[in-house]
């Protein structure tokens, strides 16, 4: 006779497995189907209704890449996005070095002030930040860009490599102290590498933001040469909105470098986010 408790854990894993299984087909199925769709042309991509293209048309990509500019929007959201993530890492541990290990006038005040820019939507501070940056000649520039992605990016950053750094054992600064190091070694040679897993998942979070930033990109960026791939998909689309297969090729593009960046990295995710039980 089978066990009433064994089988209602089976039974429960089968519908937790059944349902997991749906909701990753449900998340899967757009981005096979897009995929699908740009390796088809416009005669094929209603009338075959094979799972997988009868002829695979990777022409798509060739004209996408050159005729529609996404060789040019690739690389400037390849810059965008290394300049702003290395700008934040450097920023904001350094930043939250200082409100974890530094006593200062008004230490507490300016960390709070970091805290409550969280709470501000972007688009709030549109109007501000178009003057700022008009004022400062920065409209229309890679600097202007990426230093406005920079300030989105800081303030989680600092709070979460401050709660890092609060549980990191004063010890190994002291043992690093005594062997000569400055505040500044100190900060290079124990707080970062014990922060690699809050610093990966700085990296990913903001490797997303900045790569899929769209509405910033709009209100600072006029000029095709500087647009990163978000801004000039929105062109592209605009100049090729009945052009579906070379449409879901320029949308491969946007998305596959992220897509990889993510599923390498996804493990430091959860590791990072619950590291600081067990520091040092």
């Amino acid at each position: 006779m089978i066990d009433r408790y064994v089988l209602k854990r089976h039974a429960k894993n089968a519908l937790t497995h059944l349902f997991l299984s749906t909701m990753t087909l449900t998340c899967l199925f757009p981005l096979f189907w897009m995929i699908r769709s740009s390796l088809m042309d416009n005669t094929t991509i209603f009338t075959d209704q094979a799972i997988l293209p009868s002829q695979l048309n990777f022409h798509n990509y060739y004209l996408a890449w050159t005729e529609g500019g996404f060789g040019q929007y690739f690389l400037n959201s390849v810059v965008y996005t290394v300049s702003t993530v290395v700008l934040i890492v450097v920023v904001s541990s350094l930043a939250a070095y200082a409100f974890s290990r530094l006593s200062f006038p008004g230490k507490n005040i300016f960390f709070y002030m970091f805290v409550a820019a969280m709470m501000i939507p972007l688009p709030g501070s549109f109007v501000p930040l178009f003057v700022m940056m008009n004022k400062l000649g920065l409209i229309n520039t890679r600097i202007g860009y990426i230093l406005c992605m920079t300030n989105v990016g800081l303030s989680v950053s600092i709070l979460l490599l401050k709660t890092f750094f609060d549980k990191v054992s004063r010890d190994l600064e002291d043992a690093a102290r005594i062997d000569g190091c400055s505040k500044i070694g100190i900060w290079w040679h124990v707080a970062l590498p014990l922060a690699r897993p809050a610093i990966a998942v700085i990296v990913i979070f903001n490797s997303l933001n900045v790569w899929n930033e769209y509405i910033l990109a709009t209100l600072l960026l006029n000029d095709k040469a500087l647009m990163p791939l978000q801004r000039g998909l929105m062109v592209f689309s605009g100049a090729n909105s009945v052009d579906y297969p070379l449409l879901m090729a320029g949308l491969t593009i946007a998305a596959a470098p992220i897509i990889l960046v993510y599923l390498f990295m996804q493990k430091h995710i959860i590791k990072g986010l619950s590291s600081g039980a067990v520091v040092g």
